[in-house]
Order: C-alpha cells, then structure tokens, then sequence
C-alpha cells in the first residue's frame, strides 16, 4: 500500500468535517427511523475511509488544496519511493473525467505505477462537485469565464507542487481524459510556456463551445475550433498528443483529428505518413505525425474498437479499458521526447 503521508494543514480541516459527521450519533425518535439512519451514517463513514484510502503502490499519496482569486480545489500528489532530498523529478499533472475523482483516475490509468518505474511525480487535480454536479471540469464555460476561471486554479495547484516539492520545473507536462482532456488543452493554450507537453485522451478541442448546449453538440458531432485570435503564437504552444478510440459513443472521434489538425496547422506543421501499429492481442492504433523542422508538434493515435475510455487501463473501473494500448505509457514517452529536446 502507499504510504500515507499528513495531508498538508489546509486540508485537514475537510476531511475531519466529513469524519466526524459521518460519525455523529443519531438522536432522531424512534428505533426503526434510528437504525435506519445508523446504516445510512456508517455507509457514508465507509465511503469517506475509503476516499480517504490511498491507492495501492509504494511511494506517498499527499493531500492538499490549491488556492486562486478564482477559487480553490483539492489535488493528490503521488510522489514514487526513495526521492533524494536533490533530486529534480519532472511533474505529469493528471486531470480526470466526469463522474471520477483524483483516486478513481490514479488507479483506472495506473500512473502511479509508472511513476514508480520512471520516477517522476503525478499531480491529480480534482473537480468540486459543487462547480460540476458530475465532477466534469467546465471547460466549454468560456463566456462565462468559468473555463478561465478553473484553470487559474489548476496552475494554482501546478504552481503549488513545483514551490513545495521535488519538481523540475522545465519538466513539466498535463494530460487528461475526456472532460479533462480539454480542459488541459485549455490550459496549454493558456499558459504554453509552463508545459513542455498535453496530452487529450478521449476529448473536445477548446474553441467549439461556449456553454453546455455547444459543448454537448461538440461532442456529438465534432467541432473544428473557432479561428484563433488575432495576435495568438500558436508556435509556443506545447507538442500536443491525441488518443481516442473509434468507437467511442460519447465524444466523437471526429474531434480527435480535428484538434490534431488545428493544433498542426496553428504551428505550421505538416502530416507524415500514418503507421499502423499493434501489439499482441491489444486493440491496433493509426498513428499520425505532424512534423515542422523535424519535430512534432502534434500526434493523432486513433484506436480501433476502443470506446470512451482510458486505452491500456486497469480492467476493474469504469471509463478504462484493458486490451487497448497502454495510454500511460504513450503519453509519458511522447512527453519524454519533448523534454529530452531542449
């Protein structure tokens, strides 16, 4: 099991809150109506251990909460076994989907584990569901400046992770899935010089919606992004990753190689060739590159048969399916690349 580390100060009152309220005696008349509440009180008790339980692996799983004028969100930070007080470790900040959390996504991609092999650190911001009552990040809010607004606070908790802990702060890339996958999209447009890589898994390009009617047709049919404005140099964006799966029913995969082909043509980059790949009995990928000066500046991986879900993820959660290619290890070696680059 990870090894449970203090939640830093901040943090601590939350989950107190939610322990001793899930804990409090029922003083309601009546012994039926109080075992009845006695049941209800020991479910919520679980589901709070539970929450509280870090996943499985052998480095620390450490609670906090970022602050912003626009906000504030709880965020895990997974830190792998044996850091030296020295050391520099590059971050991959993870952002989850709808109806997850920090813990659902850490274990349904299996970061962590990697993390430990590779040794870096993982950050999973997490969605309050009082700002999305199905735990998606509002990334399609840009009229309202919700959008804006929640990722002022994720760089808050990216800023907060490179002050207080072993964060090489020239290493640092985000990947998310879904809902998430556009947010972090958002996020490199927004602050391009503090990624040296994104990775959008299953998502919508920002630039095709600005509320919830928009972003739900986005994800029906697929959207091209809006032109960009005047005076954006799309040339500091960060190298963009694209994975998503063709069969997938939720967000169209017509959306993967549009955001693909607007991120390239941005930049000024162009297409090579598609590669077909397989590995085993895992589902096959179309690969495509587009390259400027040699580099990369974007990858389309579409997977056959994959559905809405993390590719290559563990087999026991939702929104993640085993027999595809393993997603975490596509998007730590793509943003491996980019940093061995400069």
């Amino acid at each position: 099991m990870a090894r449970r580390r203090a939640a830093l100060p901040w943090a601590l009152p939350f989950d107190q809150m939610l322990g001793v309220w899930a804990r409090m005696p029922v003083r309601i008349a009546g012994a039926a109506t109080r075992a009845q509440m006695s049941k209800v009180s020991e479910a919520v008790s679980d589901a709070v251990d539970e929450h509280r339980r870090p996943p499985s692996g052998p480095g620390d799983w450490i609670s906090g909460v970022a602050m912003a004028p626009s906000g504030l969100r709880r965020f895990q930070l997974y830190r792998p076994p044996g850091v030296a007080f020295h050391e520099k470790l590059p971050l991959m900040v993870m952002l989850h989907g709808c109806h997850q959390n920090a813990k659902a996504f850490a274990e349904s991609t299996r970061m962590n584990a990697l993390a430990d092999r590779e040794r870096f650190l993982v950050l999973y911001p997490e969605q309050d569901r009082r700002a999305n009552s199905q735990g998606c990040w509002n990334w399609y809010e840009t009229r309202s400046g919700l959008a804006q607004a929640e990722a002022q606070i994720v760089m808050a908790a990216v800023q907060q992770a490179i002050l207080l802990y072993p964060v090489d702060r020239e290493r640092v890339a985000l990947a998310g899935l879904s809902a998430g996958a556009s947010m972090a999209a958002l996020l490199a447009m927004k602050y391009p010089d503090r990624f040296k890589a994104v990775a959008m898994h299953s998502g919508v390009p920002p630039g095709t919606a600005s509320s919830t009617a928009t972003a739900l047709r986005a994800m029906r049919h697929g959207h091209r992004p809006a032109a960009l404005p005047e005076g954006t140099d799309a040339t500091r964006w960060p190298p963009l990753i694209v994975i998503h799966g063709d069969a997938d029913r939720v967000v169209s995969s017509r959306n993967a190689a549009s955001t693909a082909e607007f991120w390239a043509e941005a930049s000024g980059a162009r297409p090579a060739a598609p590669r077909r790949v397989q590995r085993g009995q895992r589902h096959a990928m179309t690969i495509t590159d587009y390259k400027l000066g040699g580099r990369t500046r974007a990858s389309l991986c579409e997977v056959g048969s994959l559905g809405h879900a993390w590719s290559g993820g563990s087999a026991k959660h939702p929104f993640s399916d085993a027999r595809g290619p393993d997603a975490s290890r596509l998007v730590w070696a793509f943003a491996s690349r980019q940093f061995d680059t400069d």
